[in-house]
């Protein structure tokens, strides 16, 4: 732990700049995690990013010196390594997160979170786009190994009109992926329900209501056929909107229908990732439309818009015949 005493310079700033200031060398990743665990005090409490020192302010900082001075420091990415802006204002930020990448830390990965990768993004650009935010959450969560759109916001009030939206399904989501096999019908409305299992970390599908169980809509349309993805193999390009948002519902659903999603490791196919030698599944969140049926205050601008990006499954898969 290091111990600091804020001098004359130092008043009257933001903490964060008097840490970048002190501490040249700190990836800018950990501090602003260090500030999300709380291991920033001053004055014995705990304080965000944007607190402003005072002249005598002691501050406390509960990360180790191989990090505050730069060395042997776990390899970080950049923020462009992880994820391209697709739309920003002072109020959201959507990007497009590329796949690997945990949108905040879990019990496998707490570094290059995309959570603290855009807070360093956010508060190193701060002066470009004139905006004095508060600490940047997230509205929604993709699994790690699916790339796309997710929406951030940049206040509180930002964030609790949008996490209202979502509940209320005024922003709809859409992906694509491919999926193992021919669809019988080139697009369908599914309904089932999902038991999450906390302890194996994955979800199970039925056609019954169970105790702990919770309705799925999951609607497909099939965009385009792939002959041949492996020898004597057919699979399927489709758009697929998630009506309800749950843990896994698309991945675990196109698996109960019998079209599980191409490099999904957990609900997939073993035989076929292994002869495509995937990484990660074929998933992509490629398209976002805001349509708000109430009255939607500091957002309301963005009612009837739509952002989209087109997914890069070439990169995934090599380039095979459409039909």
């Amino acid at each position: 732990m290091q111990k600091l005493i804020i001098e004359k310079d130092s008043a009257d700033k933001r903490i964060d700049k008097v840490l970048k200031d002190k501490y040249p060398k700190m990836p800018h990743n950990f501090m602003y995690k260090a500030f999300r665990k709380k291991d920033i005090k001053v004055n014995g409490i705990r304080i965000k990013d944007d607190y402003i020192t005072s002249l005598g302010d002691i501050v406390e900082i509960y990360i180790i010196d191989d990090i505050l001075y730069g060395r042997n420091s776990p390899k970080l990415l950049d923020p462009t390594e992880a994820f391209t802006i697709v739309f920003e204002d002072q109020n959201i930020l959507i990007v497009n997160k590329k796949q690997g990448i945990p949108v905040h830390p879990d019990k496998d990965n707490t570094d290059n979170t995309l959570i603290d990768l855009v807070t360093t993004y956010i508060r190193n650009n701060e002066n470009k786009t004139a905006s004095q935010v508060s600490t940047p959450a997230l509205c929604h969560r993709l699994d790690r190994n699916t790339g796309g759109l997710v929406i951030i916001a940049k206040n509180n009030e930002a964030l609790k009109i949008m996490l209202e939206k979502i509940k209320n399904k005024e922003v709809k989501k859409y992906y694509q992926c491919i999926v193992k096999g021919k669809m019988d019908k080139p697009q369908a409305v599914l309904k089932a329900f999902l038991e999450k299992d906390e302890h194996k970390s994955r979800v199970y599908i039925n056609d019954y209501k169970t105790r702990n169980s919770l309705e799925i809509i999951t609607k497909y349309k099939t965009l385009s056929t792939i002959e041949n993805i492996v020898a004597g193999e057919t699979a399927s390009l489709l758009e697929v909107e998630l009506v309800t948002g749950r843990t896994h519902q698309i991945r675990a659903h196109m698996n109960y229908i019998g079209h599980p999603i191409v490099g999904d490791g957990k609900y997939g196919d073993n035989a076929l990732n292994r002869a495509l030698k995937l990484k990660f599944q074929v998933l992509w969140a490629y398209k976002l439309k805001f349509e708000f049926s109430k009255k939607s205050d500091l957002l309301s601008y963005l009612n009837g818009k739509e952002f989209s990006v087109t997914p890069d499954f070439n990169s995934i898969i090599p380039t095979v015949k459409k039909t």
